[in-house]
């Protein structure tokens, strides 16, 4: 079994904190009292809190939309810019989480990126799967509760 090293990390503000000047090095994890897991990046234009993105190994954000692929985030604050950073969830319950608004995202379903930026939707769409998201409530004014587990887009045919 391996050893675990690192240091105590104290942060200020909270997960819907957006900073106008980078507060940490841009990848550093922190985690809530619940077990939830996120990580600090840098924004994208048009980002709400609730917004999917997907970032590539710099963790820079970018909305997704059908065909997307990498690690896939929620955005926990509206960081609606390339000069904001801020907090992303990739671990544990989200319930901000957007979908297609009256697109009848159904409790116990799996999440599918759209056409439309930063929204998912249970709508089977072979390339467009997110691996290690599940919606787990039915969607409500565009919003619902999800379970991450680290998701992931790879654009390819699962199922």
């Amino acid at each position: 079994m391996a050893d675990l090293t690192g240091r105590t990390q104290i942060f200020s503000g909270n997960t819907s904190s957006v900073d106008t000047v980078l507060q940490h090095q841009l990848g550093t994890r922190a985690f809530d009292a619940d077990g939830n897991e996120y990580i600090y990046m840098q924004g994208v234009g048009s980002t709400v809190a609730g917004s999917w993105v997907s970032f590539d190994e710099n963790f820079v954000t970018t909305l997704t939309v059908a065909n997307a692929k990498g690690r896939i985030a929620v955005a926990m604050a509206a960081i609606d810019a390339t000069t904001e950073y801020g907090w992303f969830q990739i671990y544990g319950e989200n319930t901000i989480a957007l979908s297609i608004s009256g697109g009848s995202q159904a409790d116990n379903t799996q999440c599918f990126l759209t056409s439309t930026a930063g929204r998912v939707d249970d709508v089977d769409v072979a390339v467009d799967l997110i691996a290690g998201a599940m919606c787990r409530s039915a969607e409500s004014s565009g919003v619902i509760t999800v379970e991450l587990n680290y998701p992931m887009c790879l654009n390819v045919v699962y199922n």
